[in-house]
């Protein structure tokens, strides 16, 4: 079986989509994605607690244990870690990994990059088979200063793969992709910004999705029912009862094969 370190060496970037429970992660993975990641807002929303805010460390673990014997490799999104201590993100890179997730991704909510650096080498040392990838917020919460400097920080630490949302200048990607060398580059994909052919030439090899098909499904959920309520049908398509309930019936690759449609 492929790693899902080597889904970032091959010839294709990664592209990432990020579920919200179980029945999205396998739709997705009916749908050919070999690797799904778990999107923090979304873990968040469904509790009624902020993102970001180490606010929802068991809701991850549950949705963790839910999703990490799934037919696809998982990546969790843990935000920083649920903390600055060290040994206890650590600790929760032990649990994630039991549980069945393959990768990590770690915030640093533009923290020191010292701290943020010690939490990357303490997950690789306790957990070395769970892929790090260390996200930096420079572009997400700041001007983009020191972005370099992060990363280069962070992929010393051990980091596997560094990750630069909002990032979506194209030379700026190019730039920070030579500065990494082999590590692979993670940027957030946006719907005005480089397509992923685009991405691929520029050197990126892993394109998250990030809340992206959480918050569609919300506005479409939303907007179908305002189109109902002024008596009008409402678009777009919907899986039947049966192919939802299928989703919790049996994991996806076994059975007749069947998947959700277009």
């Amino acid at each position: 079986m492929t790693s899902f370190a080597d889904l970032h060496h091959a010839d294709e970037p990664l592209l990432l989509p990020n579920a919200w429970d179980h029945a999205s992660a396998l739709a997705l993975a009916a749908r050919g994605f070999r690797a799904v990641g778990t999107t923090s807002l979304a873990v968040a929303a469904a509790a009624g607690l902020p993102d970001g805010a180490a606010a929802t460390r068991e809701q991850t673990l549950r949705l963790a244990r839910t999703l990490g014997s799934g037919p696809f490799l998982l990546s969790v999104d843990a935000e920083d870690g649920f903390g600055d201590d060290p040994d206890a993100v650590a600790e929760l890179a032990r649990e994630l990994f039991a549980l069945g997730a393959a990768g990590i991704n770690l915030e640093d909510g533009l923290g020191p990059a010292d701290r943020h650096a010690a939490k990357i080498a303490a997950v690789r040392a306790a957990v070395p088979g769970l892929f790090v990838n260390a996200r930096t917020d420079t572009h997400w919460l700041g001007d983009g200063e020191g972005t370099a400097a992060r990363a280069e920080a962070y992929r010393d630490a051990g980091a596997h793969g560094v990750f630069v949302p909002g990032l979506d200048d194209p030379r700026g990607i190019a730039a920070l992709v030579r500065r990494l060398g082999d590590t692979p580059l993670n940027v957030l994909y946006s719907p005005t910004g480089p397509s992923v052919p685009h991405l691929a030439d520029l050197g990126v090899r892993r394109i998250s999705l990030g809340s992206l098909l959480y918050r569609r499904a919300l506005g479409a959920a939303v907007e179908a029912a305002a189109e109902i309520r002024a008596g009008r049908e409402p678009g777009g398509a919907a899986p039947s009862y049966e192919e939802v309930q299928a989703l919790a019936d049996r994991p996806v690759g076994e059975g007749d094969g069947t998947a959700l449609p277009e």
